[in-house]
């Protein structure tokens, strides 16, 4: 790690300053870093460790041990606790696990269920993001006297004449500010990203450097409280009596068949739709999709990809990085409508304080009510500028 743009954010030229920005030294400078157990916020640890900053670790208890401990490919699990305990005991540090069960339970689970019986289709880990590590964390770190909270994010922050700004990750492959669009201004000037003008293949070499046991782990793959993958099956256990069965109907209005929840189906959906072969079918269209759910009368509609085309996005529960607030009305930029897809371009076509419509200047498909939009700027693919929750995505061939 150095100062320079790649690596971390550029503090002013007019003052001396250590690599965080801070003009102390950085043995006084002191950094919460949130320890997950992985082997990026590891490598966090020990990198501001190394350099001489005084680090202390913390893990957060999200949910039940009992449970976590033995879930495969997923965060914030029993197992993932003992890892982060023992880097820190490897880097010499002070290490504290948090409970923070209820705050989780409360803010992300619950919302999680609710969010699937809307028939929508949920991001917990944004959410997560949102409340529980950048809000109530950020919160005990200053109570610890932290000059900053350090996490493993790849996100690069940069320090501008008006303010920190958000780039995505140097690794594209591992670029994670889709998940972090509704960071505010304020969490931004606190927050630090020291991994973010590393590549994961960087990552797992300095771990090995600092000889830590997590250097070979795997990343994580599912939903911390989902480690199955089986999201079902939660909002099951959460909702008893919720989940209600309902017909399968086709865009013409014709009933193929019968579900046993909406909450197993989300928008653009192919495979287990459970409505086997159709009979007589015309399969000129090519195979059918789950092309909207309807939570008051439990139907789950199918047809073509066709079908699926999307336009024009609302966005409720808008977030802006910058201090000056959101794009102006008419402004061209870059829509990620998913953390795998590629930013789309498209125009702010209204916005206010309390959401945002933007208009695609093309077609999307399979866009899902409860996921959200990473807005970036339309000259610099890089800036991430904030985004919001989507509420809607109208389709126009929809006519049941």
């Amino acid at each position: 790690m150095g100062s320079t743009p790649t690596s971390q954010s550029i503090s002013s030229a007019l003052t001396a300053s250590n690599s965080l920005g801070f003009a102390k030294p950085e043995a006084e400078t002191r950094v919460v870093v949130a320890m997950s157990g992985g082997v990026d916020s590891s490598v966090t640890a020990a990198l501001l460790h190394e350099q001489g900053y005084e680090v202390i670790g913390i893990t957060l208890q999200l949910y039940d041990h009992g449970v976590a401990v033995r879930a495969k490919g997923a965060c914030c699990a029993g197992v993932d606790i003992h890892d982060a305990r023992t880097v820190a005991a490897r880097l010499g540090i002070p290490h504290y696990v948090l409970d923070y069960e209820s705050r989780f339970h409360d803010q992300v689970m619950q919302e999680f269920a609710d969010s699937y019986l809307r028939g929508e289709t949920p991001v917990p880990c944004v959410r997560c993001n949102q409340t529980v590590k950048f809000s109530d964390l950020l919160t005990t770190a200053r109570e610890l006297g932290a000059d900053c909270l350090a996490t493993g994010h790849y996100v690069q922050r940069f320090d501008t004449a008006s303010g920190p700004v958000l780039h995505r990750g140097a690794d594209a492959s591992k670029d994670q500010s889709y998940f972090l669009f509704a960071t505010t201004a304020d969490q931004l000037d606190y927050l630090r990203f020291p991994l973010g003008g590393l590549s994961k293949t960087e990552t797992r070499y300095l771990a090995q450097r600092h000889g830590l046991s997590v250097a070979d782990k795997l990343d994580s793959q599912d939903i911390c409280f989902v480690p199955n993958g089986r999201y079902g099956d939660v909002v099951r256990s959460l909702r008893p009596g919720a989940v209600e069965a309902g017909d399968i109907i086709h865009i013409d209005g014709k009933v193929l068949g019968r579900h046993n929840g909406i909450i197993d189906y989300t928008i653009g959906q192919r495979r287990g739709l459970g409505i086997g072969g159709r009979k007589d079918a015309d399969e000129t269209d090519g195979p059918l999709y789950v092309v909207s759910i309807d939570p008051e009368t439990h139907r789950v509609i199918v047809g073509p990809q066709t079908a699926l085309a999307c336009e024009q996005v609302h966005l409720g529960e808008t977030s802006w990085v910058a201090r000056d607030g959101p794009p102006p009305l008419g402004c061209a930029v870059l829509a990620r409508l998913r953390n795998t897809a590629p930013a789309m371009p498209a125009i702010i076509e209204s916005v206010d304080d309390q959401g945002a419509v933007i208009l695609l200047q093309e077609p999307q498909f399979g866009i899902a009510a409860g996921q959200v939009a990473a807005i970036y700027d339309a000259d610099d693919s890089q800036h991430l500028l904030g985004g919001g929750w989507i509420t809607a995505a109208p389709l126009a061939a929809l006519a049941v």
